[in-house]
């Protein structure tokens, strides 16, 4: 594996981790179940500013988490190629 295929993974599961983090700041929830917690938090604030259907607010959480850590590591990827040349 390339070293920019691993500076990107590595890029996108620490951002992936600090969101995930934000998102669960100051609530007295073990660590284990922050994902879930960060997923359920950002799928009830979508179905509720939008009052669009359950199933669909999921799905858009899902592929917002999904967007989020592959511009992490398109991001990742891309600094590493900077500072690498």
């Amino acid at each position: 594996m390339k070293n920019r295929n691993v500076a990107g993974m590595v890029t996108a599961m620490l951002g992936l981790c600090a969101i995930i983090a934000f998102f669960n700041a100051g609530m007295n929830t073990p660590i284990l179940s922050w994902p879930l917690e960060a997923y359920l938090g950002v799928a009830f604030t979508i179905g509720w500013l939008t009052n669009m259907p359950t199933f669909l607010a999921y799905l858009i959480a899902a592929l917002l988490f999904i967007l989020i850590a592959v511009g992490l590591y398109k991001l990742g990827s891309w600094v590493y190629e900077l500072v690498a040349r």
